[in-house]
C-alpha cells in the first residue's frame, strides 16, 4: 500500500487498507489529530484510489476513520505554519486546495463505487469527504458541520460536494450557520444514505458494500461515470449521453449474461467485460 509520512520518524501510516470479499475499506489513520486531513494524509489517499482505480480484485470502496471519528477537516495547525512564509501562505494554500480537491474528485472519478462509514463527526472537509463518496452510512450520534464561517474562514470548497448533494436551502443553512447537525437530519436532507445504531454500522456498512461487490465491475463502472456525467448537462444532452451509455452497456458481455440469466431465471456469471 502506498502511504505518505508526515514526519521521517512517523511510525503509524496515514491511511490504512484492508481488502476482503472484494472490498478495500481505506481508513484514515490520524486519530491523536482527529483524522484531520494534512498533506500527507491527502497525498496518501489520492495514492491509494489511484491504485485501486487499476485493482481489478476491488469492486467497491469503503472510506473509514480511526478512532474516535471519522475527519474533522483540514490540518489548520499545518495550514498556519505556513503563514510565516514571505507570501503569508499563499503558494501553500494554493497547492493544499489543488491537493484537497484532486482527492475528492479521485473520489467521485474512481469507476468503483465508495462508501463512506462515518462516526463521531464529519466537519468542514471531513463533512465534504462523505459528500464527494457515492454512499454514506452514519452511526447515530454522528454529527456533521461546515463551520468555517465561525472562524472566518467560509467552507467554500466543502461547498461544492455539499451543494451537489443537498437542496440550495439546506447546504446554506449549514455553511452560513455552521452550526452541527445529527445524523438523522443528515439523512433527512441527503447527505448520508442511512442512521444506525453504533454497533450496527459495521454490519450495515459491510452488508452494502458487498451486495454492490456481488455486481458486474464494468456496470458499476459505465453507471457510476454516466451518473455523474450527466448530472451536469442539460435535460436533452443528459438524455442523449445516457442513451450512449445504455448501448454500450447493452453490447457488454456482462449484460447479455444478465439478461440471459434473469430470462433463465438463474444467478449471473459475470465476467467483468
Amino acid at each position: 500500500m502506498s502511504q505518505a509520512a508526515e514526519k521521517p520518524s512517523s511510525a503509524e501510516p496515514l491511511l490504512l487498507r484492508n481488502d476482503r470479499n472484494g472490498v478495500a475499506t481505506l481508513t484514515l489513520n490520524r486519530p491523536a489529530q482527529r483524522n484531520s486531513l494534512s498533506e500527507g494524509l491527502m497525498i496518501a489517499l489520492t495514492e491509494e484510489l489511484g491504485a485501486i482505480a487499476k485493482d481489478a480484485s476491488v469492486r467497491c470502496v469503503v472510506l473509514a476513520g480511526s478512532g474516535t471519528m471519522f475527519c474533522s477537516g483540514h490540518d489548520l495547525k499545518e495550514l498556519t505554519v505556513a503563514r510565516a512564509e514571505a507570501d503569508r501562505g499563499r503558494a501553500y494554500y494554493e497547492k493544499i486546495m489543488k491537493l484537497c480537491s484532486t482527492m475528492m474528485q479521485a473520489i467521485v472519478n474512481l469507476p468503483k463505487p465508495v462508501i463512506a462509514r462515518v462516526h463521531g463527526i464529519a466537519t468542514a472537509a471531513g463533512c465534504q469527504l462523505v459528500a464527494s463518496c457515492d454512499l454514506a452510512v452514519a452511526a447515530e450520534g454522528t454529527r456533521f458541520a461546515t463551520p468555517g464561517v465561525n472562524i472566518g474562514l467560509f467552507c467554500s470548497t466543502p461547498m461544492v460536494a455539499l451543494s451537489r448533494n443537498v437542496s440550495r436551502k439546506h447546504a446554506m443553512e449549514m455553511l452560513l450557520t455552521g452550526d452541527m447537525i445529527d445524523a438523522d437530519r443528515a439523512a433527512d436532507m441527503g447527505l448520508i444514505n442511512e442512521a444506525v445504531p453504533a454497533d450496527e454500522l459495521d454490519r450495515a456498512v459491510t452488508e452494502l458494500a458487498e451486495k454492490i461487490a456481488s455486481k458486474s465491475s464494468l456496470t458499476l463502472a459505465i453507471g457510476k461515470e454516466a451518473f455523474y456525467r450527466q448530472l451536469e448537462k442539460p435535460l436533452g444532452e443528459a438524455y442523449d449521453f445516457a442513451s450512449e451509455a445504455m448501448v454500450k452497456n447493452m453490447l457488454a458481455r456482462d449484460a447479455e449474461e444478465g439478461i440471459g440469466a434473469f430470462i433463465e431465471k438463474r444467478q449471473p456469471i459475470w465476467q467483468d467485460k
